[in-house]
């Protein structure tokens, strides 16, 4: 079973990119961020004619997730529990089919949190709180588990070509980088940093501005982590680098697992 996850930022400029990514790659099930736009207007008949079953959680002109799958999406979820004000669309969680038993799978948009020192910034470790506690539940299950998405957090120095222009970052800060090892410890595997160890150079996010693909100055903030169940399953992890040189690309570039059946 092949996963992917890939912040498109913007489905509707990106759809083109996007259809032509899933016709080469042919992923089993891709997590999708950043749609920028409702349910409604989401266009999932160009996907459904390749094949996938579509389930969304939209939001006009900001965040939105979805999930694409060759198989039929069980025990749909929206949303994370703990702030039932909350409208912003960051999470959706499914159930799918495989050879050898079902597999839950979350795309996730987590919040980027920027400017630090605000609100934002606030709700960001609010956010990874609720998604902590709700992770911590659906591993009582003892299923294979993936979540998935752009997690908008720099994990190590390691994770960025110069760390040191990020330290006032929000995705970079101490306090976001304390909630995501709240998160792996609760028993996740990195998958990327799995199977790459501690090779430098992975990154799955280049700035528009300055030259920064050009110059590499990557940060890694798409991340695939794996309950043990589905750690156990893992045989491949890769960064697909080269869908940033499609025509106006996405700022973010797909990440892919290979679980065994």
């Amino acid at each position: 079973m092949k996963i992917a996850t890939w912040n498109v930022n913007s489905i509707k400029a990106r759809l083109e990119n996007a259809l032509a990514w899933l016709k080469q790659d042919d992923p089993d099930i891709a997590c999708l961020q950043e749609l920028k736009c409702e349910d409604h207007a989401f266009p999932a008949a160009a996907f459904e004619e390749m094949g996938y079953n579509v389930i969304t959680h939209g939001q006009k002109s900001y965040n939105g997730v979805a999930i694409l799958s060759k198989t039929r999406p069980e025990d749909v979820r929206r949303g994370l529990d703990g702030e039932e004000e909350d409208a912003q669309a960051r999470y959706i969680e499914a159930v799918f089919p495989s050879a050898s038993g079902m597999v839950r799978v979350a795309s996730i948009y987590l919040p980027n949190g920027n400017p630090a020192g605000t609100d934002k910034f606030t709700y960001k470790l609010r956010w990874m709180d609720r998604l902590t506690a709700h992770a911590r539940k659906l591993l009582t299950l003892e299923e294979p588990l993936v979540l998935a998405g752009d997690y908008n957090v720099i994990p190590t120095p390691l994770d960025a070509k110069t760390p040191e222009a990020w330290t006032g970052d929000a995705l970079f800060l101490p306090e976001s980088r304390a909630k995501f090892r709240s998160l792996v410890n609760l028993g996740f595997t990195d998958a990327i940093r799995q199977v790459h160890g501690d090779a430098p150079g992975l990154y799955t996010f280049w700035d528009y501005q300055a030259g920064a693909w050009q110059r590499n100055n990557g940060i890694r903030i798409d991340h695939v982590l794996l309950s043990p169940q589905a750690a156990d399953r893992l045989t491949g992890a890769r960064i697909e680098r080269e869908v940033r040189t499609q025509e106006r690309p996405s700022d973010h570039v797909p990440v892919v697992i290979d679980l065994r059946d």
